[in-house]
């Protein structure tokens, strides 16, 4: 069975940096997508970042500008998400997915995590990032 596990949520200051991590078990994760996605208060769920678990491709969400940037350890069967220069508009609860196996792992795979979390298999518990102005 697969799951997923949080951690690295806290209370930040506006323009501070914090570091998650989503550590995996049950699955070595090959050929899976795997990414994080968040949830504001009063706002539904959307995408933030998308990794494969070679680390060859990546996906990211236009709203974060290039401050955030998701990377894998394949030891440890964790992935994480480096946020740096962080808003209070990045306030939300954190959560990481994976998804598969599937027969092949591209660009368009990562897109379709992106605009399509209904369908994706495995979610962790979440977990809150606060940021202070």
């Amino acid at each position: 069975q697969v799951q997923l596990v949080e951690s690295g949520g806290g209370l930040v200051q506006t323009g501070g940096a914090l570091r998650l991590s989503c550590a995996g078990s049950g699955s070595t994760f090959s050929n899976y997508a795997m990414g994080w996605f968040r949830q504001a208060p009063g706002k539904a769920r959307e995408f933030v970042a998308a990794i494969t678990w070679s680390g060859i491709t990546t996906y990211y969400a236009e709203s974060i500008k290039g401050r955030f940037t998701i990377s894998r350890d394949n030891t440890k069967n964790t992935w994480y998400l480096q946020m740096n220069s962080l808003k209070p508009e990045d306030t939300a609860l954190y959560y990481c997915a994976a998804d598969g196996p599937h027969a092949i792992v591209i660009q368009t795979t990562l897109m379709g995590m992106a605009v399509g979390q209904e369908h994706i298999k495995h979610w962790g518990k979440g977990t809150l990032v606060t940021v202070s102005s």
